[in-house]
Formats: C-alpha cells, structure tokens, sequence
C-alpha cells in the first residue's frame, strides 16, 4: 500500500539480521489484497529500496523461489481452499450482513461509547438459512469463528502473552466479497506453505497474534515463532512522520545519504546488539545480534544526527580504495551538472585530482554535495582574476607572486597542510610591507576568486603545485 520508510525498513533489517546469524533465508511477499489501497509500484519500489539498503531478499516476487508466487495477489486459489476447509469444519462461517448493516453497528457502538465490534449475527445462521441466502444471489464474506480459551504463546521479545480476542474483538472477515483474503488468513496459509519458521514483525501485532493462532490451530498447523519489535518513534516520542515523504527510503536516497548511515542509526537506536557505536556495518552487526537483547520500549529515532552518522560512513567509504572509485565517479558527475555550463576544465574532472580532492576533505564532508556547494566551487571552476584586482589587496601582487611560483616549484613532491603554513608564513615575511593576512586574502583570491573558504594552504594543497601555478600565472597575466 506504500513506499519503503523508515520502519519497514528496520523491520526489514531485523529479519535479514536474524536470517543471516541463523544461516536462514529472508523472504519478501508482498502482501496486496486490499486492493483499493494498492499504490501502482510500490512493491517494486519496495524491493528496489531492499537492494538500495544492501539487504536484498533471498526469495522475493522479483528473484522467485521454491514456493512462489511471493505476491499474495497470485495465490488467491489457495486461499479460497483453505477458506473452504475452515467452512467445513464449522470453524468459518459465510455471513451475509450488507455494509449498512455494519455501519450501523459501529454507530451504534460508537455512540454508547463502546468499541464497535460484529455481533456475531450471522454464526448463527442453520444451513438451511445459508442454502436459501445463497439462492438468492446474495453478497457474502467468510468470517473466522473465534473461540474463547486463547492459549498463552511466548514471543521472542515480549515472553509470554495471551489476549483473549473472542472477548473484545467480533468474528473476524478472513474472505472478502471480492475473493481476496485479509492480512489474518493470508499470511497464516502463506507461512504455514512456505516453511516459514520465524516472524519478525511490528509490535503492532502483537494483539492479532492470539487471532493468528487461533487460525492455526483450526488448521492443524505448527505456527512460526513470533517476535514482536517495539515501535519506531521520533526522539520527542511521537511518530514518525510520513507528510511530505520524510521518512521514505527514496527521499533519503536522493538526498545522498549512504544505505549503511541508516541502518547504522537505526540499530543504535534500537536495542538488540552487544554493543552500540556509531560506523557500525552490516558484517560487524550479524554477529552481535542477539533476539533476547531486544528490548520492549520504543526506540528513539534521532534524525538530526543522520548527518554524523553519514560523514562516519562517507570516510571510511573514502578511505576503502574500492569503494572510493564509485566515489569518484558520482563526484565527476556531480560536477558536470552543477558547474556543467560553466567550461569546468577536463583537467580537473580527472580521476587523480577528484580522488586527492577526497582524500583531503574526507572527515570534513557528510555528502558529497558538499564538493560541489559554493564554497568548494574553485575546485572546479577556474576564477577569472586579474591583476589589477590583486593590486588593491597588495601592491606587492607580482612579487608576492613570483615567490609562491618559487615556493610552488621547491614543494613539487608531496604538500602538506602544516609544512605550507610554515612556508607562507616565512614567504610573508620576504615582503616589504604586506601583513600576513593580505597576502592570504591575495592567494585566497588568486585561487579562488572567493573572500572566504578553506585554510589557504588547504586550498594550495588540494589544488595541487600545478594548479597552483597556472592560477596565479594566469591572474598576473591578465
């Protein structure tokens, strides 16, 4: 019924964890049989998500498996069997109440007060009663009888828990009027035909699982173990928001956040894992999960230090020489939409000099939009300078010059950041009357075309000596 966020996420996380530790397998189904809430590409754009997060499924609609189909949509003979089954055995019952009718009911309920619920009417229906309902052509659902004596179960992270459904819930629609099954019945006879043997799922449904055992038991099944994980929440308590798509994998996607920065924070601030840091990856977290560590309060979800958490990720993403090659890559691309339509020089797109460019802002950057923001526009875009500008700043330009091209020459091996701030240092005091400080708001215009940004060494060394020179050949010549 929707995109992938933020919560189906963690859910999701959670399972491929829990999978993986175990050596099991993580199954996407896509659940669609309400239909009128179905939302053109979601289901693909869910396993797209998946693949995005780097916790793709082993069985999905898209990969196929053993006991497909994995869209509920294209298993509806199979559960109009099992439907059939619970009618003969006088577990289900078809009832005829038209949607007036129930409407009814609820604001009737609604006005004493009460939680609206089904009464229940049509279990008492003989089967002669049906047979006639069912001559005249009349509408119907199939409805669960639900039985009081709801056996106690042990979930994986709440213990034991029991809820005595019969008590405050009607008889349940577990077959619609249009052949589709509710969530109840379809994923009952899905887990039950599809081997599986754990359920990882929000707390949520906690409450239905009494329900759910109830069907299993009037199949004759063994149920899956069940693990109910604590709600999702904002860090003031509240919920997480889905106005304007803010939580939604897409919008995290576009904006240049790394998959493993969310899964990073999602689980530090979950429960569930021997220990909690901030660069925590997908190999460092399968082996700290342990399903009794997972706590029942709510996990706060603290969105403001994503950031961190993606710069943490950004550089070591950097620092790793294959990850760092699709890096590359995204920045030369980066650049040629941003700065595109300004002739950035194909020098500066070349594989060495945006991979020193990383290298040197790396723990300094949380996206690499950063790059290519404003102040980093010298990396890319050459200034256009002259002389006369330089003049203003210090009359002494062409010999503050001449003694950066000497300086440039000497430092050609290797430049660092702290060997150069020495160096500028002592090439300032070679002037005649220019203050240490003009002569960096000379360079930092010479190379920059900008008033403000990084340390001028820093510049000098990201630019590299050739850059360097060529700049301030160029502004002294024009």
């Amino acid at each position: 019924t929707g995109f992938l966020h933020l919560g189906g996420l963690r859910t999701a996380l959670y399972n491929y964890i829990f999978a993986k530790k175990h050596q099991g397998t993580f199954i996407l189904r896509v659940e669609d049989t309400d239909q009128n809430r179905v939302v053109p590409g979601a289901a693909e754009g869910i396993e797209d998500m998946l693949d995005w997060a780097g916790i793709p499924p082993d069985e999905s609609p898209r990969r196929g498996g053993s006991f497909g189909p994995y869209q509920q949509s294209h298993r509806l003979d199979l559960y109009r069997s099992a439907s059939n089954v619970l009618l003969e055995r006088g577990a289900a019952y078809r009832c005829f109440c038209t949607p007036q009718r129930l409407e009814l009911l609820k604001k009737e309920a609604l006005r004493s007060q009460q939680t609206p619920r089904y009464d229940n009417r049509c279990r008492h229906l003989t089967p002669t009663e049906v047979a006639e309902k069912l001559s005249q052509g009349l509408d119907w659902v199939v409805r669960f009888r639900l039985e009081k004596g709801a056996e106690p179960f042990q979930d994986l992270v709440y213990g034991w828990n029991k809820h005595e459904v019969a008590d405050v819930e009607g008889d349940p629609v577990i077959l619609k009027g249009d052949g589709f099954p509710t969530y109840h019945l379809a994923n009952v006879v899905d887990d039950h035909h599809m081997g599986i043997s754990h359920v990882l799922r929000g707390t949520e449904w906690l409450t239905s699982t009494s329900k759910h055992l109830l069907l299993y038991k009037a199949f004759g099944w063994d149920p899956p173990q069940f693990g109910h994980l604590p709600l999702l929440l904002n860090k003031d308590g509240g919920k997480l928001s889905k106005r304007q798509g803010d939580i939604f994998l897409e919008r995290f996607a576009q904006d240049g956040y790394l998959p493993e920065a969310l899964l990073d924070i999602i689980t530090n601030c979950g429960s569930g894992f021997t220990e909690k840091q901030m660069g925590r990856t997908l190999e460092d977290l399968i082996p700290q999960f342990e399903i009794g560590r997972i706590t029942t309060h709510s996990a706060l979800l603290d969105l403001e230090k994503l950031p961190e958490f993606n710069r943490v990720h950004l550089t070591r993403h950097i620092e790793n020489e294959g990850l760092r090659q699709k890096l590359i890559r995204e920045v030369q691309l980066l650049v040629e939409h941003v700065y595109g339509d300004q002739q950035v020089d194909q020098e500066v797109l070349e594989k060495d000099y945006v991979e020193r460019v990383l290298l040197l802002r790396k723990g300094h950057i949380s996206f690499l939009r950063n790059l290519v923001s404003s102040d980093y526009s010298y990396l890319w875009v050459r200034p256009s300078v002259s002389r006369e500008q330089l003049q203003t700043i210090s009359a002494e330009a062409d010999e503050i010059g001449k003694l950066v091209l000497g300086l440039m020459t000497r430092q050609a091996a290797v430049l660092s950041v702290e060997e150069l701030n020495k160096d500028l240092r002592s090439l300032q005091k070679q002037t005649k009357e220019t203050k240490y400080s003009s002569v960096m708001k000379l360079l930092r215009f010479a190379l920059s075309g900008q008033q403000h940004g990084p340390s001028v060494a820093e510049m000098m060394v990201t630019l590299g000596p050739k850059e360097v020179c060529g700049r301030i050949h160029k502004a002294l010549s024009s």
